[in-house]
């Protein structure tokens, strides 16, 4: 990894001495990894004191679940700009800038005095992550091959597991220790602008650099191209995997903005220890699913890009039932509780190593940054945005109508089973997301095979 301000593009996979070559592609891959793994730490802190906060605000389910709803939707709309904007710009530069921007704008949401305030720091945060993704995912389609490309990006999305372990592993005895819900906000500010120094001053990847000399020159070529959602919106496969994504999101986000309180609510577990469990859950299983996962993947990516979509399709269908039993225990056995919707979430995490590299797979280098961004909008503005406050609201209608028909109590003894119910709509999406990713499986090959042959034609 360069730290020169105006250092040369890096060497394309067949130039430069293979040691120093793979040195700077894996300090590059190094480096975004950090990142991720900060992006989804940030992204997890308000899931992790979401009982203090809502204590604090006097909040209702649905309020709870439109804070990462309001993220979100920022990071969905703001990426559709950005991504267009990795691939035509300097991509280091504006990862290094949002970074410092999401990084500041975290200190911000723990100062917030009202949920008013705590919402608008958030819709910030959404701004500043949103260049990460698209010149991210950029970055690496163009210095990794395609049969190298499921375990590098699974490399990089190992930051959202361990982002999310270090955030429910750390975070709630962080607030336990200052008494306060907003102490982990501050501190998860200062490795970001660290960070951010470092990422600004990188070498920017030759684009296409991975593809063969044609597709480099046509990736680079200065030609403008005309209407570019609609010429990627007229890929078949990219239709199916953005629809997979929308109802994955849908899933992961719920889960990543309910399972605490349903551990606190339903099996009657403190702060810490509900995160931790979700730490478990959502963390320990996905560095197991995509380190062995991405090996698979490649090795299926060899025989054909609808081998690679097909584990996907597998593990999306297995993960279904084994959360939906998860789900059965209703407040019950909390180990068994655990073990199922490990289990089943770590299946889910072959979602990212078989879908995020068919993106690469049937689209050409000049517009992968557009075509991940056009991705992440779908998911997080149907999927991600959408999961959290259809799961809060229909907690509180659940949680109103058992309050009703008992007659007696009050509404918070109600609100366990009521967000138990709500959480039964997580298998019920990724099982369309298996059914998504099969369709997919049907159009990749001759897409693929579309794309290599515009290359070639270039």
């Amino acid at each position: 990894m360069s730290i020169q301000r105006d250092a040369p593009p890096l060497p394309t996979i067949d130039g430069a001495p293979v040691g120093t070559r793979d040195k700077l592609l894996g300090g590059t891959l190094v480096a975004l990894f950090l990142a991720n793994m900060l992006n989804f730490f940030d992204r997890a802190i308000p899931s992790v004191v979401a009982e203090p906060i809502k204590n604090e605000f006097s909040l209702s389910d649905l309020q709870l679940g439109l804070i990462t709803s309001a993220f979100t939707l920022v990071y969905a709309v703001a990426g559709l700009p950005l991504g267009r904007l990795a691939d035509t710009k300097n991509r280091p530069k504006i990862i290094g800038i949002g970074l410092l921007v999401w990084s500041g704008l975290t200190a911000a949401t723990g100062a917030a005095g009202s949920y008013v305030l705590f919402i608008l720091a958030r819709l910030g945060v959404g701004v500043g992550e949103a260049t990460f993704t698209p010149a991210a995912n950029s970055m690496i389609g163009d210095i990794y091959p395609a049969e190298r490309r499921s375990r590098a990006l699974g490399v990089f999305m190992l930051g959202l597991p361990i982002g999310l372990m270090l955030a429910y592993f750390t975070v709630g005895k962080i607030a336990e220790a200052f008494d306060s819900w907003r102490a982990p906000f501050f501190l998860a500010a200062i490795p970001g602008v660290l960070l951010a120094v470092v990422l600004y001053r990188m070498a920017d990847p030759v684009r296409g650099g991975s593809e063969s000399p044609e597709a480099r020159a046509a990736a680079v070529s200065q030609a403008p191209i005309t209407r570019p959602i609609r010429r990627l919106l007229a890929i078949p496969t990219l239709r199916w995997l953005i629809l997979a994504g929308l109802t994955f999101n849908f899933a992961a986000y719920a889960v990543n903005s309910f399972v605490v309180p349903l551990l606190m609510r339903q099996y009657h577990l403190k702060l810490t220890a509900a995160a931790s469990v979700t730490g478990i859950i959502v963390g320990i299983t996905g560095l197991i699913g995509l380190l062995l996962g991405a090996r698979y993947a490649d090795k299926a990516s060899a025989r054909s890009p609808r081998a690679r979509l097909m584990i996907g399709v597998g593990t999306s269908a297995l993960a279904a039932p084994l959360t939906a039993l998860a789900l059965l225990q209703h407040g019950g056995n909390v180990v068994m509780f655990t073990l199922l919707f490990s289990a089943g979430w770590l299946l889910a995490y072959g979602f990212y190593i078989s879908v995020y590299p068919a993106i690469h797979d049937v689209v050409v280098p000049r517009l992968r940054g557009t075509a991940t961004a056009l991705f992440f909008a779908a998911m997080y503005l149907l999927g991600g945005f959408s999961g959290p406050v259809a799961v809060g609201a229909i907690s509180d209608w659940f949680a109103k109508r058992a309050l009703a028909d008992a007659g007696t109590g009050k509404l918070a003894q109600y609100a366990g089973d009521g967000l138990n119910s709500a959480m039964y709509l997580v298998p019920i999406m990724l099982a369309l997301t298996a059914v998504f990713i099969y369709l997919a499986t049907r159009t990749v090959g001759k897409d693929a095979a579309r794309m290599q042959a515009e290359l070639s034609q270039a």
